[in-house]
Order: C-alpha cells, then structure tokens, then sequence
C-alpha cells in the first residue's frame, strides 16, 4: 500500500481531487507547495510516495536497466490507488492525475490503461516506458482522456527530443493530448508553467460539469 497525504480543499465539502506524483528521489513532502502555487481553493490534493525508498526519497521504478517490471508493479499499486479513492466518494471523473519526472510517466501510463474518465492527466518533464505497448492496452475510455504533457528544451535528464517523438507517437493515434514546451531544464517554469497548468486543471472540471457527469 502506498503511503499518501490528503491536503484538504480551502473550500469545505469539495469532491475535487488532484493526485500528485513525485519524480526519482522526492517525497511527498516535496509538493506541500502545490496548493498554495495553484491557487484553486476548490481542489484537494492526494500526495503520494513511491514505494521504493531511494537516497533519502523514493523511487517508482529501477532507472537502471529494464524499466519495465518496476513500472509495472508501481502501475498495480496505483491502480489500486485510484479505485480506493473511488471508495472513498473521490469519483475518477473529479479526479486530476498528474506526476513530475518519473511521477509524470506513472501518470501517463496508468491514466491511459484505467478504465474510468479523468478530469485530466498532467504529465510534466517525463517520457513514456513504452510508446507502441501502451497503445496496445489503451483503455476503452483513453481517446476520452484529456493530457497536457510539459517538457523542457534543455532537460539535461530527459532529453527533449526523446521526450517530444513519444508524444508524437501518442497523439499520432489520436490522442487528446495539449503538449507545451519551456525553455527550462528538469524542472518547473514557475508561474509561467503553473499557469497553464492551473488553465488546464480548471478546464477539465467545467467541462465535467457541463457534460453531466459527476
């Protein structure tokens, strides 16, 4: 079971929920800042941390050598995740899945393969374990799904390049997918990136509300 935090809402009563994940080495801890940065007082927000402990912070998968198991297992974990928050009164459909470097390509391999709508998936300076194997196990509701995919053009960790032929690949079948690129290295562009974040975020809420589903 993974290990998480509910930050609660500003706004008393709210259902709204984005689920943040951390990239290689962070913690929980390291998105306390994400509330207040977004300023949307209706949101709550589940931090969680990934199950394998690295240096001081932790790790969803083993970067060295064949990623895939690793991504895998921390798939199973998430996927169980979003079905207790589901148990919880926290519907998928109000629910904003997003990550950051490794947490970024959690968030898009999991929201593309779970079978419910999601407010939105925020993916943000990653990549994709396996481009042509997720297109194979998309689910029935992917080509629903609203992405917005972040990266920077001098990322020393993640090369751009990479980064953006994935992408590609994904938004080549159809794919709703918003790509937004910063002059930035393995980071976040300050206000300028939370800012189209936070447009991304609140849209994807309007648009549930006004297509009747809750």
């Amino acid at each position: 079971m993974l290990k998480t935090d509910l930050i609660p809402a500003t706004e008393k009563g709210s259902r709204r929920l984005m689920i943040m994940l951390h990239g290689l080495g962070d913690s929980i801890e390291g998105y306390r800042w994400l509330p207040e940065a977004l300023r949307l007082p209706w949101l709550n927000y589940l931090l969680v941390n990934a199950p394998d402990e690295y240096y001081g912070g932790y790790s969803w998968y083993d970067f060295a050598g064949d990623i895939a198991p690793g991504v895998a297992r921390s798939r199973k974990m998430l996927f169980e995740l979003l079905d207790a928050q589901r148990a919880k009164g926290f519907s998928t459909e109000q629910t904003v899945f997003g990550g950051f470097s490794q947490g970024s390509l959690m968030a898009i391999e999991v929201g593309l393969r779970y079978p419910h709508r999601f407010a939105g998936i925020v993916g943000i300076s990653g990549h994709v374990c396996d481009p042509d194997k997720l297109i194979e196990e998309l689910s029935p509701v992917a080509f629903e799904q609203r992405l917005l995919i972040t990266h920077g053009t001098i990322d020393p960790m993640i090369p751009f390049a990479g980064a953006r032929e994935q992408i590609n690949i994904l938004k080549g079948v159809g794919l709703k997918i918003e790509w937004h690129e910063f002059v930035k290295a393995h980071t976040i562009a300050g206000e300028m990136e939370l800012e189209v974040i936070r447009n991304f975020v609140a849209a994807g809420f309007y648009l549930t509300e006004n297509s009747g589903q809750r």
